[in-house]
């Protein structure tokens, strides 16, 4: 291919992406049209997909970790033959188009993650590099490497200014992900102007510290560009590979400004900079043939290299037919049949055990079945009890290892589920405290923007964690989750309803689940007098049915406060009270269920209604009702044992009965 028709492809990733924001009148253009070059190169020369099946298992996974510059990934996905028309360009950021702002996971096809949220999609690329390592550890064979693919994804200043990258960075460079590229764009421009006004680290120096290969190159050398992708994919480490570029190439007026980054450049400066570029300045949203028939090689490549993958995996089969089998399971994220009769069932105990406790159990007894399930904890192993026994650790002298150690690197994490979850083959799970869940927020929203099934263990959940005060004890993180759309949110009240929580976690592939787990122990109840624990599943249940025909009142809890609940019907029912508990170890899932069941269950006459939960108090009122009463903490909370922590901000039985009298009196 000409020099001269390279140029003219990279020219038309610009006019395209110029013209879509002016259409709009709103976006990025400026660094699109720097990164034209970079991507151009990437796209035509390394990337290894099938526009015609973008969720090809062995595809090279591309993530636009810079979001704002939605068109350039959108231009590449039409121009290489996604089903993305030339007409959603035009509808570039409009209602109904599936060209939104920021790129969005399951709204377009060839988009691998959401980004938009700059440092996010650095830490999800980690995830998906650590995803393949995996796969490829545990199913590639001498005679046949059926996972072998990169990472790649293109980053800003912006994302290397987020803390999010240095832990994700840090990350990766530890556990030497040597299939990870990231391309850099640095232009030196951010939306307040120059970035030496807040960014003048040595980017070079600080990745090579984390153990990364770094290369600075001129981004619009092609073939430098070229050269630079072919030393990195020789490493042995990941590599940062910095390209020099001008934001808003070819822009007279607005090249290497901060005037080009968030906002179209205007209809006379396009005319200016397509003139400038060689282009007609007459033609809007133009693609010359000889251009989209170079793109459109990609349609024929891509589906060479996917057959030639599947002959592979069939030979593979062949030769392999255990493995073979058990690979497909893991990208299908199939599980086997009746796994679930390994859950383990307690016996009843009035001492019990700590709910983080009874989730390692079960934790561990389900990863002796599902095989694809991967995770660890942000430095809190033995506190979160996320150790796989005898599974190994993950990290490069056994990539195969179950047991990831994420250092005390919460955001990273995060993302780093997500990006496992997104590239397949893994059921990923990560832990941490609860109070801490703050740090995982950005990229829990991600995953239930996006639906990824990512899982989240959340230990030490409330006040009863005592001694370690009020920055260990977490009051509005529940609320906060439960107000996150496609969250399901799991505070089980004993061992049985964790294991059930376990169970619908697993199953829950629309989107990410987090598990509220206590540090204290809870009573392991007796099923033969309460509800049994499957009801778990229905999100909320009766635990304890009302002694009359008509209800006087009902209790209702999540977690180590529905042993309370019990405590205090059982006196109730003593002076002649008809109580009923219901047990609510999640809201989400209740709030699924038919109208008809929750009316079994909180029937809607019995208006006296009492909510006790060891949590802020928002949101309860839905579920009481604006005649019930509502306890928890609004407050932060106090550093003592446990049970006078409970006592001192009135989470006590005698409370409860107190508060019923004001309701049936």
């Amino acid at each position: 291919m000409s020099d001269q028709l390279a140029q003219r492809c990279v020219n038309t990733i610009r006019t395209l992406s110029m013209d879509a924001v002016q259409a709009a009148n709103s976006g990025h253009p400026g660094m699109p049209m720097g990164m034209a070059d970079a991507a151009y190169v990437l796209w035509t020369k390394f990337l290894k997909h099938n526009p015609k099946n973008p969720r090809w298992f062995d595809r090279d996974r591309f993530v636009l970790s810079a979001g704002h510059g939605s068109m350039l990934l959108y231009s590449l996905l039409h121009l290489t033959g996604y089903e993305l028309s030339l007409d959603e360009i035009k509808n570039f950021r409009q209602l109904g188009s599936i060209t939104p702002g920021h790129p969005e996971f399951g709204m377009t096809p060839g988009v691998e993650t959401t980004t938009g949220p700059l440092g996010q999609g650095f830490g999800t690329g980690v995830g998906m590099a650590m995803a393949e390592r995996f796969m490829a550890d545990t199913f590639n064979k001498d005679d046949h490497n059926l996972v072998d693919h990169f990472t790649y994804a293109i980053v800003s200043d912006g994302d290397l200014m987020e803390g999010i990258s240095h832990e994700a960075a840090s990350m990766a460079g530890h556990m030497k992900l040597s299939k990870l590229i990231y391309l850099y764009d640095s232009n030196n421009i951010s939306i307040d102007g120059s970035t030496d006004l807040a960014f003048t680290d040595d980017s070079k120096k600080r990745f090579e510290s984390y153990g990364w290969d770094v290369q600075v190159i001129d981004g619009h050398d092609h073939a430098a560009i070229e050269q630079a992708i072919k030393n990195a994919q020789k490493t042995e480490t990941p590599s940062l590979i910095e390209c020099r570029t001008h934001i808003g190439f070819g822009s007279p007026n607005k090249q290497d400004s901060a005037d080009s980054h968030g906002a179209p450049l205007g209809d006379d400066e396009i005319r200016l900079t397509k003139k400038n570029l060689g282009v007609d300045p007459d033609k809007k949203f133009h693609i010359p043939e000889e251009v989209l028939a170079e793109f459109r090689k990609a349609v024929d490549k891509g589906a060479k290299l996917e057959k030639e993958w599947k002959n592979a995996l069939s030979e593979y089969e062949k030769e392999h037919p255990v493995d073979g089998v058990s690979f497909k399971k893991f990208v299908s994220r199939t599980l086997p049949e009746d796994w679930d009769e390994v859950l383990p069932e307690f016996e009843t105990d009035a001492k019990g055990l700590a709910s983080r406790k009874a989730s390692g159990k079960v934790l561990n007894e389900i990863a002796d079945h599902i095989f694809s399930m991967v995770g660890g904890s942000a430095d809190l192993t033995g506190s979160n009890n996320t150790e796989l026994s005898g599974k190994g650790i993950f990290g490069p002298d056994n990539y195969a290892g179950r047991n990831v150690h994420y250092g005390v690197r919460e955001h990273a994490m995060g993302a780093a589920l997500n990006g496992m979850a997104l590239h397949g083959g893994i059921i990923p799970f990560g832990g941490t405290f609860l109070v801490f869940s703050d740090y995982n927020k950005p990229s829990i929203r991600i995953a239930g923007l996006s639906h990824i099934p990512s899982i989240f263990v959340f230990t030490h959940d409330s006040i009863g964690l005592g001694e370690d005060g009020p920055t260990h004890q977490p009051i509005e993180h529940l609320a906060s989750m439960r107000a996150t759309p496609n969250v399901q949110v799991y505070r089980p009240a004993d061992a049985n309803e964790t294991a059930y929580c376990w169970k619908s976690a697993i199953e829950n592939s629309e989107g990410p689940s987090l598990l509220v787990l206590t540090r204290q122990n809870l009573p392991t109840l007796d099923r033969n007098k309460y509800g049994i624990a499957n009801g778990t599943e229905k999100g909320a249940y009766v635990l304890k049915k009302e002694s009359g025909n008509e209800i006087d009142l009902i209790l209702l809890s999540t977690g180590s406060e529905v042993h309370l609940a019990l405590e205090a019907a059982e006196k109730l029912e003593k002076d002649g009270k008809s109580v009923r508990v219901v047990s609510m170890p999640c809201w989400e899932l209740f709030e699924a269920q038919d109208q008809k069941y929750r009316d079994t269950v909180l029937p809607p006459k019995s208006r006296n209604r009492i909510s006790i939960e060891a949590a802020a108090t928002m949101g309860w009122h839905k579920w009481t009702g604006s005649e019930g009463i509502v306890m928890g903490i609004d407050r932060y909370g106090e550093s003592a044992p446990f049970e006078q922590v409970y006592e001192h901000l009135g989470l006590t039985v005698e409370k409860i009965i107190e508060n019923a009298a004001k309701l049936t009196d």
